[in-house]
């Protein structure tokens, strides 16, 4: 019996070395990505799905796992995968950030920024981000996030190999570049939310100069309240679905740059 266990050991423990090394990206990555790592997602529920990760990316990415060949190539392979998962997921978690961005920007200009409620954000955030960012989790959720995070996670190992450190340069400006993309997509989802502002107040101005008796404001307000709800129920599908798209170009290349 104890041969029998040795031998079981010995084709084992490569396995599970390697299974660690995967898990240490893994986990990192799940902890940021959109849905899987929301704070409203108790840590066991996240746990958990870390670990089913990472049972479906081993069996594609075990060969590429580097083996331990003292304590400091190990430190060196487990400080490395953590840092090459903290990399994926904080670009990952940069386009929850664009939603949360874009309804802060909508919410200012249509005057709703005031109205906050619970959700998905750790901090008190205006409604119309917590609906932008509900409804983009669950539409990328129901179109298969699953599938695609796990073959993101196969494919970042062309990118950052196992136990490499990305070089500095590189990921500085891959992050620049990932910073100016989300920033650049929340002001895009928010323009049309501007572009109504805008000319409510140009309307608004008109209105006072050519009655100043009037008081506008209390006429304008509820117009814009109102006019915004409405442009929200007509756009918010279409603005989704832009930032699945984005999403889904993330996705497909990390570190494309802004666009």
């Amino acid at each position: 019996m104890i041969p029998v266990l040795t031998a079981l050991s010995d084709l084992a423990g490569p396995w599970l070395w390697s299974g660690f090394v995967v898990f240490l990206r893994v986990g990192a990555v799940a902890a940021l990505a959109p849905a899987f790592g929301e704070q409203s997602v108790p840590a066991r529920v996240r746990l958990a799905m870390a670990l089913a990760f990472a049972l479906a990316v081993l069996p594609a990415v075990a060969p590429l796992v580097p083996p331990a060949t003292g304590p400091v190539a190990t430190l060196r392979i487990c400080g490395a995968e953590v840092i090459a998962g903290l990399t994926y997921g904080i670009v990952l978690r940069l386009m929850v950030m664009a939603l949360q961005t874009a309804g802060s920007i909508a919410a200012q200009s249509i005057s709703l920024a005031q109205i906050a409620g619970g959700g998905v954000a750790a901090e008190p955030a205006p409604a119309v981000g917590h609906l932008l960012v509900l409804g983009g989790l669950a539409l990328a959720a129901t179109g298969g996030l699953h599938v695609r995070l796990a073959l993101f996670l196969i494919e970042s190992y062309d990118l950052i190999p196992a136990g490499t450190l990305p070089d500095a340069g590189t990921l500085a400006e891959a992050g620049i570049g990932a910073i100016a993309r989300s920033f650049a997509l929340a002001f895009s989802l928010a323009l049309p939310f501007v572009i109504a502002a805008l000319l409510y107040n140009l309307l608004l101005g008109a209105i006072n100069r050519a009655m100043p008796q009037l008081m506008v404001t209390f006429i304008g307000a509820p117009a814009l309240t109102g006019g915004a709800l409405a442009l929200l129920l007509l756009a918010a599908p279409l603005l989704l679905r832009l930032w699945t798209g984005a999403l889904d170009g993330v996705l497909a290349d990390p570190f494309g740059g802004p666009g």
